[in-house]
């Protein structure tokens, strides 16, 4: 089996892994963006979790003239409603189910296992998180949209797997109006998610990274 590329820290090294969160990174980065926050979470002894961090292929995308950069998928129209390739997506989604079946594999288990996406990243774990057949630990969905709203089929198990969103205010890059269009889009189906804003753009800040830390502790600390 080929697996996507990835960045692999442990909170708590030496401890036997008893989670895992694998965390995608947004259009034109990789997956050390956002290994470096591991230390910031500040999660307990008591957890012992694998932050996966993979790296998105290289790929032209169309609105950045065609450059060849690490991406989910092409983006095709800057426009609000964004015009995206949903094969590229949807094939990206399913190297990340792989990537949860390789953690069932290592003794994760499911309940256990969280998605997590900025931007571009966020998007996939839509598609990823609401297509897979086994009940997953949560979804954490950061400054994203969900470009498969219109045509995906949610799988029964992961109907009402918890998640979290959250968005900047002064988001220039992805307009909060579609972090909110998520979240009621979500919202419909599934009663377990919670949305968070913060006078922040296409960032993350520290009060949200206490809020994530509460989050993944409240999902995984049994």
């Amino acid at each position: 089996m080929s697996y996507l590329p990835c960045v692999e820290v442990e909170n708590n090294p030496g401890a036997p892994v008893t989670a895992s969160v694998i965390w995608l990174h947004g259009l034109g980065a990789d997956g050390h963006d956002f290994a470096p926050l591991v230390p910031e979470l500040h999660l307990p002894e008591s957890l012992s979790i694998r932050f996966i961090f993979p790296h998105a292929p290289q790929i032209p995308v169309t609105v950045n003239g065609g450059y060849i950069m690490p991406a989910w998928y092409d983006i095709l129209e800057m426009s609000l409603d964004r015009k995206v390739d949903e094969l590229q997506l949807t094939a990206s989604a399913q190297a990340v189910h792989e990537l949860i079946k390789r953690e069932l594999e290592r003794g994760v288990a499911n309940e256990r296992i969280i998605l997590a996406g900025f931007s571009q990243g966020g998007a996939v774990v839509y598609q990823a998180g609401y297509t897979f057949d086994q009940s997953l630990g949560g979804l954490l969905v950061l400054s994203s949209y969900f470009a498969t709203s219109n045509g995906i089929v949610i799988n029964e198990a992961n109907k009402n797997t918890p998640i979290l969103i959250q968005h900047g205010t002064h988001d220039p890059i992805v307009a909060p109006v579609l972090g909110e269009r998520a979240f009621q889009f979500v919202k419909n189906f599934n009663a377990n998610v919670n949305y968070e804003t913060y006078a922040m753009e296409h960032t993350l800040c520290s009060e949200q990274v206490m809020s994530i830390s509460r989050w993944l502790q409240e999902r995984l600390i049994k």
